[in-house]
């Protein structure tokens, strides 16, 4: 019997996700006018093989909000397809997203009951984003399983090339052998560039804040030293004035206005006093 020929096929394990700036810009700017309660919508564009295309956004205008859920409700959908057939109509829903306001990226359990009842078909993806923190994360289907996503770009509006490695490829030699899993497909910008390691970026906000303290203390001692030095002199010029009179108890103060003590010695002596000189009488002898 012949052997079967060998078939190569090429699997993907993730889509590749292509947002445009202005909706990530519209995204972050719907989830900061709410920084205590979760905002939702849901994301507008197209899908082509393996890769998809966020064009626009739509809010999810009179959801059910709660700090820590958000709930699609039948007016909030209403709201959303009368603008889609308006605005959009050559365009599909290819996923919706949510803010998480200072609880980190991930999907809940409500999240999770979203995504697969009302976001079910594997094209369709989950953005989270958080406004206390700026951190975001696209959630996609990979395998049947609701996963995070690292295939995402945003910002880029030219076509993101869908390449594989040597990993991408299997050989089937017959029925019953599984395919290989594939690697994550990356745009032109993104081969050959590597992500800056974690050591770098905590070493420099490290040096920026011993910068800041040093600057400060330096200022700060500029400044004490401005109000401090002219009292300092003040003290100095009033015990050059007083210290002679210090050591001698019982001194007094110099006064401008007062004129010095004579010495002893050079004192003028009083005049004395002089006898009566006896008057001679008529009976006096001459």
């Amino acid at each position: 019997m012949a052997k079967q020929a060998k078939v190569k096929v090429r699997v993907s394990t993730q889509p590749v996700v292509v947002m445009e700036a202005e909706v990530a810009r519209k995204i972050r700017q719907h989830a900061r006018s709410s920084m205590k309660a979760e905002v939702c919508g849901v994301l507008i564009g197209n899908t082509e093989h393996e890769r998809m295309t966020v064009e626009a956004c739509i809010a999810g205008t009179n959801a059910a909000q709660g700090g820590a859920h958000v709930t699609f409700t039948q007016d909030t959908w209403e709201h959303i397809y009368k603008i889609k057939d308006k605005d959009f109509p050559d365009h599909k829903i290819v996923g919706w997203y949510h803010s998480h306001p200072g609880f980190g990226v991930f999907l809940s359990e409500h999240d999770l009951f979203i995504q697969q009842n009302f976001f079910s078909n594997p094209q369709q993806v989950a953005w989270v984003y958080d406004p206390h923190t700026d951190e975001e994360g696209c959630f996609g289907w990979i395998g049947g399983n609701i996963e995070k996503l690292s295939a995402i770009r945003v910002g880029y509006s030219q076509p993101v090339e869908i390449t594989g490695s040597a990993g991408d490829d299997y050989e089937d030699e017959g029925e019953g052998d599984s395919p290989a899993v594939g690697s994550i497909a990356r745009s032109p910008r993104e081969k050959g560039r590597r992500e800056e390691p974690a050591w770098i970026k905590w070493t420099s906000l490290t040096m920026g804040y011993i910068a800041a303290i040093v600057l400060g203390f330096v200022l700060g001692h500029q400044w004490l030293a401005r109000q401090v030095d002219p009292v300092i002199q003040g003290c100095r010029e009033l015990y050059q004035r007083v210290a002679p009179f210090i050591s001698t108890p019982g001194a007094p103060l110099p006064d401008a206005q007062s004129q010095p003590a004579q010495p002893q010695d050079q004192q003028q002596p009083s005049p004395q006093p002089k006898a009566p000189t006896e008057k001679k009488g008529n009976n006096a002898k001459h």
